[in-house]
């Protein structure tokens, strides 16, 4: 009976999870390799810096970042700039102040301004969004697996577009071989070359891509280096306080058990 039942959920799931499969079918996403993936990948300082240059250069024309502060830029773990980088890059902006009821230089305990386009998506939680993109709904298989998720999806959408254009209901749409509609109103924001690194990194179209990727991500999840280093002592403090409590169980019974062996049926 038990049998039954299981045969009958993992046939049901497989039914429902090849339905999701074409619910859900995306276009083709390229398995980038990033340095924070996997249990002991860790955010590349230098790749996020790279990122929030071009995010601010290109993306933030049109996206915002409004559950991202400025102050978050200097923490350990992410951008880690210098606290005079983070008071000058937050001067940039201006941000509404209630008090004085007009605008002001925004500071680092700001939050990034929200997009300036109605239809131009908030990019603060776009690398999470889109973790899931594969698979099931909410099950991410390929992220758990393949090492495929948002950042990966954001990477392939930017280097995605074929140069083909069409025009429906008056605007015009962008072919992408990344993008699950094919064609979206998004038009091609980079180009190569379109930033200059400080580093001297080439600025390809695929570098600023998995830069700014790497950025999104980050901005997703600011505290993924933390949260790994706790996993993995929580799993250290777990593992050896189950061989203490083998031998401490072990050692308890051991009497006992050998009293047992040591005794001969009565007759």
């Amino acid at each position: 009976m038990i049998r039954k039942i299981a045969l009958s959920a993992l046939t049901a799931f497989g039914l429902s999870a090849g339905g999701a499969f074409a619910a859900g079918e995306a276009g083709h996403i390229t398995d980038y390799d990033f340095s924070f993936e996997g249990p002991f990948g860790t955010y590349d300082q230098m790749q996020l810096q790279r990122g929030l240059q071009v995010y601010t250069e290109i993306c933030s024309a049109c996206h915002g970042l409004q559950y991202v502060s400025f102050r978050a830029l200097g923490y350990e773990g992410g951008p880690d700039l210098p606290d005079d980088q983070v008071r000058a890059y937050a001067e940039f902006y201006e941000v509404f102040d209630e008090e004085l009821d007009d605008f002001r230089p925004a500071t680092p305990t700001d939050y990034f301004p929200q997009s300036s386009l109605e239809n131009a998506p908030d990019l603060s939680l776009m690398a999470k969004a889109r973790a899931g993109f594969h698979g099931p709904y909410g099950l991410g298989l390929n992220q758990l697996f393949k090492g495929m998720g948002g950042p990966e999806y954001i990477a392939s959408l930017l280097t995605g577009y074929t140069g083909e254009e069409k025009e429906e209901a008056g605007a015009v749409l962008y072919e992408n071989e990344a993008y699950p509609g094919t064609y979206l109103a998004m038009g091609q924001p980079l180009w190569g070359d379109d930033v200059l690194y400080e580093d001297g990194t080439e600025a390809t179209i695929e570098q600023q891509a998995k830069d700014v990727a790497a950025f999104l991500m980050w901005t997703a999840e600011p505290q993924l280096n933390a949260r790994k280093e706790s996993g993995f002592i929580a799993v250290l403090f777990l593992t050896v306080l189950s061989v203490l409590l083998y031998l401490t169980n072990k050692r308890i019974w051991a009497p006992i058990k050998k009293g047992k062996a040591g005794t001969t049926p009565a007759e």
